[in-house]
């Protein structure tokens, strides 16, 4: 199987694939390639629906030039815990940013998740997170104030009384019942609507059809948060009992 970088005439070939919709595993065995490498690949230059091979290509040389301009001559990368290999690290938190960016989030708020999701303490300050990203403390300043308006981060103090950023457990739940909330109003207004336009008219009936799916997605939502918190966290802790 061959290794290195990925090649532009690859990069034609994952093209290709994927307007033939293939899969991803297909478009890898097609190159000889693990399917990790054309995952990657394709979620950091934009997923399937945008992926571009001569984008995709010159994006990997920037990327490679900027890396070669900030490490000073005769570094090598910073050890990782746990004997991990650095670069396959990034590469995984490229990937996981491009991801969440498909989700919806912005990209700093992509990369300060990201970063704190993958880190073994599952919190940071904000001059690690700086200095990890190697952006300026008014950028994660900003990421941080939103992650938090959508309870996707939370903030404690350390016995330094610094300020440190948490994800835990909890984050992924408590996004699930912000969402239900959300879909609720949406379903209260919606109904709104239906009084004021009119019962028996096509469009109260438009919105009524809104309110009961909304209704129902929602109400689905909190039951599978709840189930999924009772269900995993009872596993969790199940050994240490």
């Amino acid at each position: 199987m061959p290794g290195g970088r990925l090649t532009q005439q690859e990069r034609q070939q994952i093209a290709l694939g994927l307007a033939d919709s293939l899969a991803y595993a297909e478009i890898a065995r097609r190159l000889d390639r693990p399917t990790s490498t054309i995952t990657r690949e394709v979620m950091r230059n934009g997923g399937p629906t945008a992926y571009r091979a001569d984008l995709a290509h010159r994006a990997t040389e920037r990327r490679a030039h900027r890396r070669r301009q900030a490490a000073p001559r005769g570094a090598e990368a910073p050890p990782q815990a746990r004997g991990r290999d650095a670069e396959a690290v990034r590469e995984y938190e490229e990937m996981f940013t491009t991801l969440l960016m498909q989700q919806g989030l912005p990209k700093m708020m992509s990369r300060v998740l990201t970063c704190l999701y993958t880190t073994d303490a599952g919190s940071l300050t904000a001059s690690e997170l700086v200095q990890h990203l190697q952006v300026s403390p008014a950028s994660i300043s900003k990421a941080i104030t939103f992650l938090e308006s959508q309870g996707l981060v939370r903030r404690e103090r350390d016995e330094r009384r610094r300020d440190r950023y948490v994800v835990d457990d909890d984050v992924w739940y408590q996004g699930m019942i912000a969402s239900a909330l959300s879909h609720a109003q949406l379903a209260e207004t919606a109904r709104q609507g239906v009084s004021i336009l009119g019962p028996d008219t096509p469009a109260a009936a438009r919105l009524e059809g809104i309110a009961r799916f909304v209704d129902f997605v929602g109400e689905s939502m909190t039951r599978a948060a709840e189930q999924a918190r009772e269900v995993l966290h009872t596993k969790a802790r199940t050994p240490s009992e």
